[in-house]
Order: structure tokens, then sequence, then C-alpha cells
């Protein structure tokens, strides 16, 4: 039995989209699915250009790399090429391509976590490890992540407990 597509209602059904989440199947024909952005019908290329496009997919460069700021006009490509940001909106406006460069440069880390300077006392050390812990404990309990909180939560009691300029 041949499948009519779901959205139009006239063709044969050639795509098939399944909705994992929602456990949702639906029967489109080849025009509805390209109407709706599942396929890309794309012109045959050349080996060079196909070549060129996986490099791209796994470099994360791409369409990314027109995008604009609508503040200050720069475009990711010429953030590439200068090594800049224009205003403070990039941030923002690139975030997608923006936190993998950050995190590589920074071992994972994509928070500043502040510095305290090598020469400050203990007391001076321990109570910068309470502020970050007091963040990290905020932003767990922001994620609902309750027992990294209750982690943290008990961290910084120790650290409290253990400071004398506290008691």
């Amino acid at each position: 039995m041949q499948q009519l597509c779901q959205r139009c209602k006239q063709a044969k059904a050639t795509v098939l989209i399944t909705d994992v989440p929602e456990k949702k199947v639906r029967h489109l024909c080849e025009q509805c699915a390209q109407q709706e952005g599942v396929i890309v019908k794309q012109s045959p290329q050349t080996t060079s250009q196909i070549l060129q496009e996986f490099i791209k997919h796994k470099t994360g460069l791409g369409a990314a790399d027109d995008r604009t700021c609508p503040n200050c006009g720069i475009t990711f490509r010429e953030f590439r090429m200068k090594g800049l940001l224009g205003c403070p909106h990039d941030y923002d406006i690139f975030r997608a391509q923006l936190m993998p460069l950050i995190e590589r440069a920074h071992q994972g880390g994509t928070h500043h976590v502040g510095k305290v300077p090598p020469t400050a006392d203990e007391s001076t050390h321990r109570l910068a490890g309470v502020l970050r812990l007091r963040r990290e404990l905020q932003d767990a309990i922001e994620a609902e992540d309750y027992e990294n909180a209750a982690r943290l939560r008990d961290k910084i009691q120790a650290l409290e407990t253990s400071d004398p300029s506290q008691q």
C-alpha cells in the first residue's frame, strides 16, 4: 500500500521522520520535507567541494561565518581573521561558535573564577575558595542538580568551620 504525504496529502510519502522523545512518526513527500527543512536538495558537487564542506562541518565553520552582529557589524569570519570581537554583544551573537574556542583555550573552563595573589595568606585563599564554591552551589541549584549542591554545601561548611577567622 502506498502511503500519502501527511502534509500535502497528495504526493507519495518518501521521507519518514521519527521524533524519538515524543514517539511520533510522520510520512512526507520529498517536496514537503524540503519545505520543512528536513532534507536539502543540492546540486552535484566535485570531490574537492565535498571535502571542503566536510572540513567546515567538522571544524564548526560554515554558515555561522556569515552571521553578523547587529550592533557593530562584525561577522564571525572577520573575528576568525582578526582575532578580536567588535563589541560585548558579540559574545551572545556568536555564543555557539565561541564556547568551544573558550573551552579549548581554558582547559574546559567557561566561567571566570577570579584570581588570588600568590602572596596572599591562607585565610585569603580559603575565602576565595568559599566564594568560588558558593558560585558553583548557586549554579547547581539553578540547574536543579541537588546532589552536587549538597556536596558543595558540605565543602563550604567544612571550609568555614576550619577557618579560624570564622570562629
